[in-house]
């Protein structure tokens, strides 16, 4: 069934990192925090990655996408402390504020709202760490018409943060132990006076890095993340898409615990 949605698009420079646990963290902390957040060490990396182009027509998208086989798992998953999706690599699909949409094949239906939107395409591991090279991605500010087509495009020009992971369900230990938090940024780059606040459950981290990081001591039932990309006196930058909330599940295993 198809579903409507409203679209944001983004864009930007990128770099690319990965999804197992490091010594260092880029962020401030304190001794009391409930929560603790852990830069991961690089993943496998795709740096010939490419989305080529794509367009969105009659409610379809259609992309190219060269050096990356869809579908695929990727070669490290199993040695990540991450939740996985067996049916492999995919594409992000960002339409505004909303959660991702995960797309294994080059096309598929979408429909939007007719109108202005962000929208953000950007390749995935298998196990939805982002790829952040510069050419893994395609973002654009779009107007869509009422036959659910591009009737205009334009590249992004605003500093944005787009929120990728964590969302919906997580079951099992293995997947909610050490849970990624995985983002976007658009024409930007994280600095002295350009930071990203986390609020996991109203606790407050700084992040000074782009990269992905476990967060562990989540408790089970539903958890709340809000990234907010902020200046150098913690003050949330205006831009759009600013800020963002996801709220999450993490559930043990009935298998487990019987």
């Amino acid at each position: 069934m198809k579903t409507r949605n409203y679209i944001y698009i983004l864009m930007g420079s990128l770099m690319g990192l990965s999804c197992s646990p490091s010594n260092e963290t880029n962020m401030e902390e304190t001794s009391s925090n409930k929560y603790t957040l852990t830069a991961f060490d690089p993943s496998a990396s795709f740096p010939e990655a490419k989305i080529n182009q794509y367009g969105y027509e009659n409610g379809k998208f259609t992309y190219e996408v060269e050096n990356y086989i869809l579908g695929e798992q990727t070669s490290d998953a199993e040695l990540k402390m991450c939740a996985n999706s067996g049916s492999g690599q995919h594409i992000h699909l960002i339409i505004d504020t909303l959660p991702y949409i995960a797309k294994y094949e080059t096309e598929f239906e979408q429909i939007i709202e007719p109108g202005e939107h962000f929208i953000l395409s950007f390749l995935s591991r298998s196990y939805h760490e982002s790829i952040k090279s510069p050419n893994a991605f395609k973002a654009e500010k779009v107007t869509v018409s009422e036959s659910d087509s591009f009737e205009a495009r334009e590249d992004i020009s605003e500093p944005m943060l787009f929120y990728s992971r964590p969302k919906g369900t997580y079951i099992g230990v293995q997947e909610t132990e050490k849970v990624m938090l995985d983002f976007y940024l658009l024409n930007t780059r994280l600095s002295e006076n350009v930071k990203i606040e986390a609020k996991i459950n109203g606790e407050s981290h700084l992040i000074e890095e782009w990269q992905p990081y476990y967060v562990e001591g989540l408790p089970l039932g539903e958890n709340t993340i809000t990234l907010t990309l902020v200046d150098g006196e913690g003050n949330a930058i205006d831009t759009p898409l600013n800020p963002v909330t996801r709220t999450f599940t993490l559930k043990e295993d009935p298998a487990q615990s019987n």
